[in-house]
């Protein structure tokens, strides 16, 4: 903080910067301290006019810009042909920058599309599917629990093919896994091909599951980043809704199931081609030492006239140069383990993994893929069934929206809080089963519909948390390793609940199972959590993010319950 007392950004720029030595952040090697602890320079606010004009007076800005101008010149004279070619991208700019991070965001998060339809088709084509690969209960729930195994696999080669080939080529590789496991769903003739099929569905969607959220946090601006990273949990729901309006279409067709699983084809090609019109992230080219080309990238999503803008990107090259220096003597063995050995890292890789854990842990999968037969449960139809499955996609859908347009208003402290009204929705499932069908089926409907409907709508909410948080969270370096990590254990824990459904429910009841465990996690353990263990990120820069998570947990935990007790304390004055 400045001496006012308002949380203001570090500017940090490269030693070859014309800099006043009061700015220029250093690292303290005292034997009592730390070296990864960072000794913290004078501080200023991007978004303060003030601040900016101040920076200005002390920076030959327009110096360093001319510089990056000039790298970025060199780069488009002497990129090669085959340089073109492979960056995969057909060069694409607008006068207006907005345009360019909107179209970014929205061809990146279209992915979710992919993800969703593979999570909730194989709930309208089990039932087809079963009968004619004569599948057994247990064939069959691996079948429904393999995606979410092989994402696990997807996300473990996600980081090698973030630091090799970029967060964009992640993703249109992603594109390639998805088409075949497609094309071999559709085409099985027993159990083992789909087998074989769902496990490379998930390694596509493990894979572009961790790479969108990264791709879009590096490359759009803070004060909408929270919003088109939510985009991608709106188009998973979307894509679940798809998923089961293309069981409905094709339930009554001679094979129908085949045209179900092999749906994604469509959805894969059309990402794979809008991909080829999106740039590599600019905080990526960075870290790989690509500065002309990062800013040629950054002019395209950034209005340089300003002088915030530029600032950023100083910021953000210094980061990067300050990051290689420090890892610089490491061996890369050594550097797998800046995750966990650096406190600021570790700080946000359990953060991270608890957000993610309160999302899956609370049962939305094992509801979703077996949402079919949750609705015969409780007393519909085959035909029924499917298409009442609609209701809870189509409410998931509802619940991004408001996540989509008011996260990066409201805060994601603010935004957490819709565990308690999900939390709601699984009391209203849970007693919905234990009105019996045979002589209230009307009320037992209507009262699990009830609970389904808000259960997934605020569900649909809290889940965009899942991607943004993690997202923004890591530093650069270990951005990817962090997103494998986050990633492995989202579908760890969608394997396990998943796998075992079916187990579960008989040891506990569907009541016990939906109130006792997944509401008992939401209440007794995420609702704590949030409250006093959860900083607020909006409208932080990524590097900015990095000085919240280099203050002790105990910092952080006591600024919270500072916060909450002055709230209460105003909200009772005002009685």
């Amino acid at each position: 903080m400045d001496s006012s007392g308002k949380s203001v950004t570090d500017v940090r720029y490269g030693s070859a910067s014309p800099v006043d030595d009061e700015i220029k952040p250093h690292v303290q090697h005292d034997e009592d301290v730390s070296i990864f602890e960072d000794v913290k320079p004078t501080k200023y606010d991007l978004e303060d006019p003030g601040a900016v004009a101040e920076l200005e007076q002390k920076l030959d800005l327009d110096a360093e810009v001319a510089e990056l101008d000039q790298l970025g010149d060199s780069f488009k004279k002497e990129r090669s042909w085959f340089g073109k070619l492979r960056a995969l991208e057909f060069e694409t700019n607008f006068k207006d920058k907005r345009k360019m991070v909107y179209m970014l965001g929205a061809f990146a998060s279209f992915a979710g599309i992919l993800s969703g339809i593979d999570q909730s088709i194989i709930s309208g084509a089990s039932l087809g599917m079963n009968e004619m690969l004569h599948l057994s209960t247990h064939e069959a729930s691996l079948i429904s629990s393999l995606m979410p195994l092989g994402a696990m696999a997807g996300s473990m080669i996600m980081t090698p093919l973030n630091e090799w080939f970029g967060r964009k080529s992640s993703i249109m590789i992603s594109c390639v896994w998805y088409t075949v496991g497609a094309i071999l769903c559709a085409a099985a003739t027993n159990q083992h091909i789909m087998y074989a099929g769902r496990f490379i569905l998930g390694v596509g969607v493990g894979i572009e599951g961790g790479c969108v959220g990264i791709y879009v946090s590096e490359s759009v601006p803070s004060t909408v980043r929270g919003n088109l990273v939510s985009l991608y949990q709106f188009n998973i729901a979307l894509g679940e809704l798809f998923g089961y309006i293309i069981g409905v279409i094709f339930f009554n067709v001679k094979g129908g199931w085949r045209f179900m699983v092999g749906s994604s084809l469509v959805f894969s090609t059309t990402l794979l081609t809008g991909m080829f019109f999106l740039p590599e992230s600019p905080r990526w080219l960075v870290h790989k030492g690509r500065t002309g080309e990062a800013w040629n990238v950054w002019k395209r999503l950034r209005d340089t006239s300003q002088a915030n803008a530029r600032l950023e990107f100083l910021e953000m090259r210094h980061v990067a140069v300050q990051d290689a220096e420090l890892h610089k003597n490491e061996s890369r063995f050594q550097a797998m383990f800046d995750l966990v050995r650096i406190p600021r890292n570790r700080r946000a890789l359990v953060y991270a993994i608890m957000m993610i854990s309160l999302g899956q842990l609370t049962g939305i999968n094992a509801i979703m893929y077996y949402m079919s037969t949750l609705m015969k449960q409780i007393g519909f139809s085959n035909e029924r069934a499917i298409a009442m499955s609609m209701v809870g996609g189509a409410a998931l859908l509802l619940g991004t929206i408001p996540a989509i347009l008011w996260m990066d208003r409201f805060g994601r402290r603010t935004w957490a809080m819709t565990i308690v009204l999900f939390s709601v929705g699984l009391v209203f499932v849970g007693v919905g089963y234990l009105i019996p069908i045979d002589t209230k089926l009307r009320a037992a409907e209507g009262v699990y519909l009830t609970g389904q409907i808000l259960y997934n709508m605020a569900f649909g909410s809290y889940s965009a948390l899942t991607w943004v948080l993690p997202s923004e969270s890591f530093s650069l370096a270990t951005r990817s390793i962090g997103m494998t990590v986050c990633s492995t254990f989202l579908y760890l824990w969608a394997f396990t609940v998943t796998y075992n459904f079916e187990k579960m429910q008989a040891a506990m009841t569907y009541t016990g199972l939906t109130l006792g465990f997944y509401g008992g996690i939401a209440v007794v353990i995420g609702i704590p959590y949030q409250l006093f263990f959860m900083p607020e990120t909006k409208n932080k820069t990524l590097e900015e993010i990095d000085d919240i998570f280099s203050k002790p947990t105990r910092e952080i935990v006591r600024e919270n319950a500072h916060n909450m007790k002055a709230w209460i304390g105003k909200r009772l004055g005002r009685n």
